[in-house]
């Protein structure tokens, strides 16, 4: 068991929109935000390119969330989950510089609380569709998953857990919530 949170840990860095941009000819930290991330990706390389990561890193975090719950159940699937966001966030091949946690944290999610991950993710789509803000729709989705804890009633151990990651994923956002304010942030459909 104490081996499952550093595979988990590795599993969150293997760099999806690094690799898809690269094999599109676009070295994606030079462009646009410079985030590895399905956001970044799609600006620059459209919706499909950008799905693409947005499943792969998604299934990194289900994959380490999953093994952790197959393995020793619901805590350690929160311990392996938050590993897999972690690596993605801060990968060690790296330079600790990864993406902002938010397609790895909605896998994580779905195997963890997985009534409230397809809300989550449906939320971030209306508000990134309406407003053309990938950031402003994972804010917003990312800040009300605690909210939507508390609804079911969820043991607090939980919540505490849950919330922690969505504290962590919503720090990462800090410089994406200062352009918004500014009215400087990026659109999906710009570079």
């Amino acid at each position: 068991m104490l081996l499952l949170v550093p595979i988990a840990y590795l599993l969150g860095t293997f760099p999806s929109a690094i690799l898809i941009a690269r094999a599109n000819g676009i070295d994606i930290s030079t462009f646009g935000s410079g985030n590895p991330g399905a956001s970044n990706v799609t600006r620059a390389l459209g919706w499909r390119k950008g799905m693409w990561v947005y499943v792969l890193d998604a299934g990194k975090g289900a994959a380490a969330a999953g093994l952790g719950l197959a393995i020793d159940g619901r805590p350690m699937a929160y311990w392996c989950g938050a590993a897999a966001i972690i690596g993605h966030m801060f990968p060690v091949f790296r330079r600790f510089k990864g993406g902002k946690g938010v397609a790895t944290g909605s896998g994580v999610l779905l195997i963890v609380q997985p009534i409230l991950a397809p809300l989550a993710v449906g939320l971030w789509w209306l508000v990134s569709k309406a407003t053309g803000k990938a950031a402003l729709g994972s804010v917003i989705a990312v800040a009300l998953v605690p909210t939507g804890l508390i609804v079911q009633e969820t043991p607090a151990w939980e919540f505490v857990a849950v919330a922690g990651l969505c504290a962590l994923i919503l720090v990462k956002h800090a410089g994406n919530i200062m352009r918004l304010i500014r009215h400087e942030e990026h659109s999906l459909g710009q570079n």
